[in-house]
């Protein structure tokens, strides 16, 4: 595909008697059109795997050109995100088959990793191996994982972006959290969630870690406290997080602050996955100028 680029010229031309006279004239070029970038889902029939489909279909500059899960084997991903018209692409539980056929395109190609902790070094690897560059989502990984990630993208001079969090509403209370504790010597973190699962939050012990990679000592007047109900305290700095589950709650994270005759609180809901989405388009388009792993989308905002 090509695209036809025409500019006009006008040229001035003096006349006798300080008349003028306008010749137009029209030059045209053709330029090779920038291709979009092939993104691979691995994980697609999860409920993000499905919002990530419609977002990368809507989305400018990319498109959908694989489909990996160990469910819903064989379907169309398009009728499988309820999506008005197929999209002709089969989910398939093998990633290499599928990276394969996008590599001989010889098109830039991104990589989404939805998958487990314990997959993810070598998804990476195999992307690599294809050419492809990486955007990988998922929780807990190991920082062992993390440091031979980070080893081998720069061995192999490829890009990779391990996003602890793809919302761009928890990164920016993330942030915000930063600049309070700088000011405040107390800080709690209250969360609540609609299910009891990898409690703390992510989340909450990606905010507690930033607060105590500070040299702040929060809390002193109840620091070795060890009341049940005062909450978990993350790290040796004092930092307590509280756990609140209850069905039908929204994902919830609060961080109070409090000093002398005031309290400051930041929160962030999040009600829907496609609050991800919008962070997820972003290190799609980042990670393909990468050449090294990157951890955290904040390095982007």
């Amino acid at each position: 595909m090509a695209t036809l680029s025409c500019h006009l010229h006008l040229a001035i031309r003096r006349l006798p008697g300080n008349a003028s006279r306008v010749r137009p004239s029209f030059s045209c070029s053709v330029q090779p059109s920038q291709s979009n970038i092939k993104v691979v889902i691995n994980g697609a029939a999860k409920e993000i795997g499905r919002a990530a489909v419609i977002a990368v279909t809507k989305a400018r500059g990319m498109e959908v050109a694989g489909a990996v899960d160990s469910y819903c084997v064989g379907e169309d991903i398009g009728k499988v995100c309820d999506m008005k018209e197929p999209l002709e692409i089969p989910i398939m539980n093998d990633l290499t088959m599928v990276l394969g056929s996008i590599s001989q395109s010889k098109e830039t190609g991104v990589v989404i990793d939805f998958t487990q902790p314990s997959a993810v070094y070598d998804n990476v690897k195999q992307a690599t191996a294809f050419g492809l560059k990486s955007v990988v989502y998922v929780p807990r990984i190991k920082a062992d994982t993390i440091s031979a990630l980070s080893a081998f993208c720069e061995k192999a001079s490829m890009g990779c972006l391990v996003a602890p969090t793809l919302s761009i509403g928890s990164i920016l209370l993330q942030q915000a959290a930063i600049q309070a504790s700088f000011h405040y010597n107390n800080v709690e973190i209250v969360e609540s969630r609609a299910h009891a699962t990898d409690l703390p939050s992510p989340d909450a012990v990606q905010i507690a870690n930033n607060l105590s990679n500070l040299g702040q000592i929060y809390n002193r007047e109840d620091l070795s406290t060890d009341v049940l109900a005062r909450g978990q305290v993350l790290g040796e700095d004092g930092v307590r997080v509280h756990s609140m589950v209850l069905p039908g709650l929204p994902s919830s994270t609060t961080v109070y602050f409090s000093g002398p005759g005031e309290v400051y609180t930041i929160k962030h809901d999040i009600t829907d996955v496609q609050c991800l989405m919008p962070g997820l388009l972003l290190a799609i388009r980042k990670v393909v100028r990468l050449k090294h792993l990157v951890y955290g989308l904040e390095k982007f905002l």
